[in-house]
């Protein structure tokens, strides 16, 4: 039932620290401030691509809210993942019959990483069309949220129930590289990338490995895709020149890191536009630069 990963969550101190790397790095745009309450936090939307990027900042009203847990627990960093779906009525009575609790607020359905099976991911599902983003700045979307799980089979069959996708789109997924096993759990992949990345750890002494012993189950990182790399790496160059990298098993320019301290505690993956399609089942659609 799940269309696409439209949007993220960064919990941040501040609305203005949360946002500037995001404003600074990919050209995103902010459409709005408003205030989650069952979140209790202040919630500042950037649009980015014809994605959101949601800072979460806590209530002054709600010191003991989700976000401001959060922080006192990790900092900064990636809260939440954020889905739409043409059928949220559909996707609600599925919810009820399976016993899956929810809070519905402005339009929207929050469920914590209690309600999405206690694995670290809390949840925001957004009628698609609602917002009816355009592109802007220099990424096309944001396509992967990486949750590191200790049964990623397990986990992916849980979501496959939980979100009614269909589990024979799914795709195997392993690195030697960044010590990790995992399962793409592709929406649609006759025509996008959108899925959650649901990876257990295989090489602790790895950077995932490393975080995955202090935080146990809970989302890693995310990834955009983007046709103006060239500019990012300028952008990067001029606001957070020690805090990138091309990734070492890519060649071309193709992919490159953005590292939490350049990015309000959120390590994010940027590759070429169809790039994702080499470690997602179908190499044969990646387009060659320049044409």
């Amino acid at each position: 039932m799940l269309e696409r990963l439209d949007r993220i969550q960064i919990a941040a101190a501040q609305l203005d620290e949360g946002s500037a790397p995001f404003v600074n790095l990919l050209g995103a745009e902010p459409i709005g401030d408003d205030v989650v309450n069952c979140l209790g936090a202040r919630r500042r939307t950037l649009h980015a691509g014809r994605s959101a990027i949601e800072i979460l900042a806590p209530d002054s009203d709600s010191p003991e809210g989700a976000v401001a847990h959060f922080i006192g627990r990790w900092g900064p960093g990636l809260f939440g993942a954020g889905f739409n779906t043409h059928n949220f009525s559909g996707l609600k009575n599925h919810f009820d019959e399976q016993g899956t609790a929810y809070t519905e607020e402005a339009g929207q359905l929050f469920l914590t990483a209690e309600e999405t099976g206690a694995h670290g991911m809390p949840v925001v599902i957004t009628p698609s069309g609602s917002e009816e983003l355009g592109r802007k700045g220099l990424i096309r979307s944001i396509y992967e949220i990486t949750n590191i799980v200790e049964d990623q089979t397990g986990v992916a069959a849980q979501y496959a129930q939980l979100f009614k996708l269909d589990a024979a789109q799914f795709h195997h997924i392993e690195s030697e590289m960044f010590g990790y096993e995992g399962t793409l759990t592709l929406f649609r992949p006759s025509d996008r990338l959108d899925r959650i990345e649901v990876v257990t750890v295989t090489d602790e002494a790895k950077t995932m490995g490393r975080f995955a012993s202090k935080r146990g189950e809970s989302l890693y990182m995310f990834f955009v895709e983007s046709d103006q790399m060239d500019e990012i790496r300028d952008r990067l160059r001029e606001h957070a020149p020690r805090d990138w990298s091309d990734s070492p098993n890519r060649e071309g320019g193709d992919v490159l890191f953005v590292h939490p301290k350049a990015a309000s505690g959120v390590l994010f993956g940027v590759s070429r536009t169809s790039v994702g399609w080499l470690w997602s089942g179908a190499p044969e659609r990646v387009v060659k630069a320049g044409d």
